[in-house]
C-alpha cells in the first residue's frame, strides 16, 4: 500500500519524495546543514522549493559544499562565476546576500558556538507541531533579529520554511504518514 504524504509533495519527482520522507521536518541541527538550508531557502524566494531541490547538487558544487568560511570570502570574481553558472539561480542580489549572510552566520557562530544554540534562544529547544501556516510569531521574531544583524532574504515566510525544513517546526499534513502531534 502506498504511503500517504503531504499534499505538496510531487509524487512524480523521486528527489522530492525522498526529501519529504527522509529530511523535511526531521530535526537536524549541525552547522553545515543549517547554513546550507538557510542559503537554499533564501534562493527559493519567489520560486518553488521543488525548483531549488532539483538544483541542490549544482548549488552544492557552485557554493563549495556550502562551506561557510569559503562562502563568506567570495569576491567579485566568484560572484561573476556564479552569475555565469546556468545550473543555479543566477540572481545577483541573492548571490551577494548569500555571501553577506555567510559572514553574519559566522558572527552568530562566534557569539553562540552553534547556530542551533542561537535558534534555541527563540524556541527553548522545543519542536513546534503546527500545519497550514506560512509564518508565525516565531518566524517573525527570528526574521527580525537576523535582519537587525544584517542578513537579507530572511523574511518571516522564508524563515518559517527554513524552520520547517530543519525540523524545528513539524508541519506534516494530518493525513501524512510522518504526521505527529507530540
Amino acid at each position: 500500500m502506498e504511503k500517504t504524504r503531504c499534499k505538496w509533495c510531487n509524487l512524480d519527482n523521486e528527489l522530492y519524495v525522498k526529501y519529504h520522507d527522509e529530511e523535511w521536518g526531521i530535526p537536524k541541527f549541525d552547522n553545515d546543514y543549517l547554513f546550507e538550508m538557510l542559503i537554499l531557502e533564501s534562493f527559493q524566494a519567489g520560486l518553488s522549493w521543488e525548483t531549488i531541490l532539483n538544483k541542490r547538487e549544482d548549488f552544492r558544487t557552485a557554493f563549495d559544499d556550502f562551506d561557510v568560511d569559503k562562502v563568506a570570502k567570495y569576491d567579485d570574481e566568484k560572484i561573476e562565476e556564479l552569475m555565469n553558472n546556468e545550473k543555479i539561480i543566477r540572481h545577483k542580489l541573492k548571490i551577494t546576500s548569500a555571501i553577506n549572510n555567510a559572514q553574519i552566520f559566522k558572527n552568530i557562530l562566534n557569539e553562540y558556538g552553534e547556530f542551533y544554540e542561537y535558534l534555541k534562544t527563540f524556541t527553548d529547544g522545543k519542536i513546534i507541531y503546527e500545519s497550514d501556516q506560512t509564518k508565525s510569531k516565531l518566524s517573525q521574531d527570528i526574521s527580525n533579529d537576523l535582519k537587525k544583524r544584517g542578513m537579507r532574504f530572511v523574511g518571516p515566510v522564508i524563515i518559517y520554511s527554513y524552520l520547517q525544513a530543519i525540523g524545528i517546526i513539524n508541519s506534516h499534513d494530518p493525513e501524512c504518514f510522518l504526521h505527529s502531534n507530540e
